[in-house]
């Protein structure tokens, strides 16, 4: 989309990052974000102008696996290329930094938009902390 620009890793506040989630997610509760991007291999961030619009984060596990998390568009501006766009510049970012493997979980009504992002399906198990 024409209008916006990607940056890897930029300096980002809590208030901004929650304020893009807060918008994006139902029953999002704000969080410290200063620790999960300080661990994180890279994070790719969309602003149109000066205002953050999108957001996806690498995970990684120190060696040859990375894992995209909290993939993230405004809902303004959802359908327009733009959660492509953070996947595949996420991608080229694990690349660049020697990953081997990029990994997702989704949601069933994400699928979709992984498999066109050349994400492939694979059995993977899940266990869900708050019930066990």
């Amino acid at each position: 989309m024409s209008g916006v620009v990607y940056r890897v890793s930029p300096l980002l506040s809590n208030e901004t990052l929650n304020g893009l989630l807060h918008a994006s997610w139902p029953d999002y509760r704000q969080r410290d974000w200063s620790a999960v991007l300080a661990r994180s291999l890279a994070y790719v961030c969309a602003y149109q102008g000066e205002r953050l619009v999108g957001f996806v984060n690498l995970a990684w596990d120190g060696g040859v696996h990375a894992f995209v998390l909290d993939t993230t568009v405004h809902p303004e501006l959802r359908r327009r290329g733009i959660g492509s766009e953070l996947v595949r510049r996420a991608a080229a970012a694990a690349g660049e930094r020697d990953v081997i493997w990029l990994h997702v979980d989704c949601e069933p009504h994400l699928v979709g938009f992984y498999r066109r992002c050349e994400f492939r399906h694979t059995e993977a198990g899940l266990m869900d902390l708050r019930v066990v």
